[in-house]
């Protein structure tokens, strides 16, 4: 690694204009991010993906590996991605660094506890938690009722038993027994928050609008009543600022937020992706899991709240995932199997179709695999370029940026060549039911959709209270287009069940719970966690 006021300097950043943590990590300053305006804006890549399999796709390996790529043709790029959470390094997942010669550094610090936004987020919203349940206990001057409250505690790990808890149990000083949650911090409404906000003033006024509780008359109740704003503020003051850090190839790479696609909104921060398209000619982001999830929010929260025009997606499939779609099993995916091929590359066309009704060019990369074959790899380029697509292979876990050039030369063709005409897929006058029905039938391929009778009293009660015009945020299982994760391939005359909705005021959506998806996840029957260990030398071994 070099040291990361190097790697500035190479963006024309000052070394007062960084905030260092060590010798490979900073933040950037708010001046600098002023300075840099005036600039004119780079190209918007999004990469996205088919849905997540065992087999792997390696949608931020390709990522990082993109931007390795640009540098190795002498292009200005800049990588904005998530952080990575706690929850999956240790539980199935593992980290989120990218991975064989196509890494953000340093992995250990990054994938553990980095800058400290995490901890920011998870100490604010718990002290929203203390000063909501301190305020029932000192008078209850706001009405609250109790069996209202919405806000729920959290914590950065998949620890299920805190899904549903009692408070308050001891004397009566120890507060109002009630029930309560907790949340994984990834989907607490102000990790939303932080990376949706573009400055202070707007992540204070964001703040103050999160609705927390109802009172005895059915209003809402915001963090903004409670006069928690300003404390929440100060603890988010430095996770505000992006943090800095560089690929193995010495790419600058902006990690910023970190909100799961499955229950959030699976976008990195606007504020980092906004500085990024400043400082380069190229930028390249991604969106969390599959792109019926991440894509869609990417485009329908994110684009559509922060004014950005996406001028190409990178949509990564693998063979091995292909084929796990078509029926073989895990152990059986490294021979050559044309049939299930052609029987899993459904869920790969209805990807491609449901990028294209965005309006953005698509290029389609297959993340290579040794085990991979001629024939298997020339039907797939038939299959995307007979799609109006793109097509380039990606090799660089194997070579690093060496092995993403076919995919950069590609993106900049398709750039070139190819005019983005982005749009959203609804417009924020339909009614919630009509955007949910709209993601719902045109994205996941759905022939219809269920409400539960909470989840119908739940959208009529937020319409009413003036939330109708916000976009939805759709929490559903990442492994399946459908909200049932066993359903691989291209699902068809499905129902999409909607269990629960409510609002996240200060984000700016209304979040639409479906199917059996947690937004506490728990840990597997064999934990990441087990095999991570430290040497007598301070090497952490087991991460990745």
């Amino acid at each position: 690694m070099k040291p990361i006021a190097e790697v500035a300097a190479g963006l024309h950043i000052d070394a007062e204009e960084l905030e260092l943590y060590g010798k490979y990590k900073a933040k950037i300053s708010d001046e600098y991010l002023e300075k840099i305006k005036v600039n004119p804006d780079g190209k918007l890549i999004l990469v996205t993906a088919i849905n997540p399999t065992p087999a792997g796709e390696g949608k931020t390996t390709t990522s990082v590996g993109l931007g390795q790529a640009f540098g190795k043709l002498g292009e200005k790029a800049i990588i904005a991605l998530r952080e990575p959470s706690l929850g999956p390094c240790f539980g199935v997942k593992g980290g989120a660094a990218g991975g064989g010669y196509a890494q953000v550094v340093p992995m250990e610090d990054l994938n553990l506890h980095f800058t400290g936004d995490f901890h920011a987020i998870t100490s604010a919203n718990n002290l929203l938690a203390a000063m909501l349940d301190n305020h029932i206990q000192q008078g209850n001057e706001l009405g609250i009722d109790t069996r209202q409250v919405v806000w729920k505690r959290c914590l950065d790990m998949n620890d299920r038993v805190l899904r549903n808890i009692v408070v308050g149990l001891g004397n009566k000083a120890d507060g109002t027994v009630r029930e309560d949650h907790f949340v994984i911090t990834v989907a607490s409404e102000i990790m939303a928050v932080l990376c949706l906000a573009s400055d202070m003033e707007d992540l204070k006024a964001r703040l103050g609008r999160m609705v927390v509780a109802y009172n005895f008359s059915g209003e809402p109740v915001t963090a903004g009543a409670l006069q928690a704003t300003g404390a929440m503020a100060a603890l988010l003051k430095d996770a505000l600022k992006p943090n800095l850090i560089q690929t193995l190839e010495h790419t600058p790479a902006l990690i910023h937020g970190g909100p799961f696609a499955n229950i959030a909104h699976g976008c990195n921060s606007v504020k980092a992706t906004r500085a990024a398209l400043k400082m380069a000619d190229y930028v390249i982001t991604e969106a969390g899991f599959g792109a019926d999830l991440g894509a869609e929010k990417f485009f329908d929260i994110k684009c559509r709240m922060a004014g950005l025009k996406p001028d190409a997606v990178v949509l990564v499939a693998t063979v091995r995932a292909l084929k796990y779609n078509g029926g073989v099993a895990k152990v059986n995916l490294s021979g050559e199997n044309l049939a299930a091929l052609e029987k899993g590359i459904v869920n790969l066309e209805k990807h491609i179709e449901n990028l294209q009704k965005y309006g953005v060019p698509v290029v389609v990369t297959l993340n290579s695999f040794i085990t991979d074959t001629q024939a298997e790899t020339s039907y797939v380029k038939r299959f995307c370029e007979e799609r109006n697509c793109e097509f380039a292979i990606s090799e660089v876990w194997e070579k690093g940026g060496e092995g993403g050039i076919a995919l950069a030369k590609k993106v900049i063709e398709t750039l070139c060549t190819k005019e983005s005409h982005f749009k959203v897929l609804y417009e924020d006058e339909l009614p919630l039911a009509g955007k949910i029905e709209a993601v719902a039938k045109e994205i996941y391929g759905a022939k219809d959709v269920s409400y539960s009778p909470a989840a119908l009293k739940q959208l009529e009660k937020l319409e009413q209270l003036g939330f109708g015009m916000l976009p939805v945020c759709m929490a559903k299982t990442q492994y399946s287009l459908s909200d049932d994760p066993v359903l691989l391939g291209r699902p068809e005359g499905f129902t999409l069940n909607v269990r629960e909705a409510y609002v996240s005021a200060g984000a700016g959506f209304v979040v639409v719970l479906t199917g059996a998806v947690m937004t506490m996840p728990g840990l597997p029957a064999s934990p990441a966690a087990c095999r991570i260990d430290v040497t007598e030398d301070g090497m952490i071994t087991g991460l990745f």
